[in-house]
């Protein structure tokens, strides 16, 4: 019984903590946002109304903190993708299927969009988070014989280099179809990895999972 108010006590602590550093990384992810990775720590701190000397408990740098922001955010929305297109067999319809969702993200989630269109090129090379996502559907949909792709290295990068100018059309003209504009780059990928015409354009016209209906929303806590 001696030990429960201590344990209490460091169960507190740590919840405290994980409070702290969660207001921090939302706080470094509406920056990342807006294009503002050059401000103080101060600035940061008050944005995450967390004293100053708390961000040392958690980060030595600001660019630490942004390059968790950043993953923490990543890793959130490819688990989703992941949950989302666990019932689907066809790898070609799974690569598909996760870029038309994230396509329409960009509109959706706005702040999430501009987190992923700072940081979409250092993402290519990231361990964690969508560019491992986007090589292992190429790679399955390659050993499948559903893609014709011979550097899996350069399938990455045009797949995230659509994503990118997507993102910035859809940014720069807020009347445009998103769901017509996103289907229409994601059947011309397809194509450009050797799916037959008919055949992309009948993937891209699949109904899609339901965002509102899955665990999480895609956000990183």
């Amino acid at each position: 019984m001696s030990n429960v108010p201590a344990q209490q006590q460091s169960n507190r602590l740590d919840r405290r903590k994980a409070r702290t550093r969660a207001a921090l990384i939302r706080a470094a992810q509406t920056l990342i946002a807006e294009g503002r990775t050059n401000v103080p720590i101060l600035e940061i701190t008050q944005a995450a109304d967390v004293g100053m000397g708390s961000f040392y408990n958690h980060f030595e740098t600001k660019e630490q903190l942004f390059e968790a922001a950043v993953e923490a955010v990543m890793d959130a929305y490819g688990e989703l993708l992941d949950n989302l297109t666990a019932d689907i067999e066809d790898p070609a319809e799974v690569f598909a299927c996760s870029f038309r969702l994230t396509g329409r993200l960009h509109r959706r989630e706005p702040e999430l969009s501009q987190v992923l269109l700072n940081n979409v090129f250092r993402l290519l090379s990231a361990d964690n988070g969508l560019a491992p996502r986007v090589r292992r559907d190429i790679a399955a949909a390659v050993d499948a014989g559903r893609f014709d792709v011979e550097d899996l290295d350069v399938a990455v990068t045009m797949s995230a280099g659509a994503l990118l100018g997507l993102g910035h059309l859809l940014h720069a003209q807020p009347a445009r179809d998103v769901e017509e504009t996103t289907d229409r780059v994601a059947e011309d990928l397809l194509r450009m990895f050797g799916v037959p015409r008919q055949r992309a354009r009948r993937i891209c016209a699949l109904p899609l999972p339901d965002l509102d209906a899955a665990p999480g929303d895609g956000s990183a806590a």
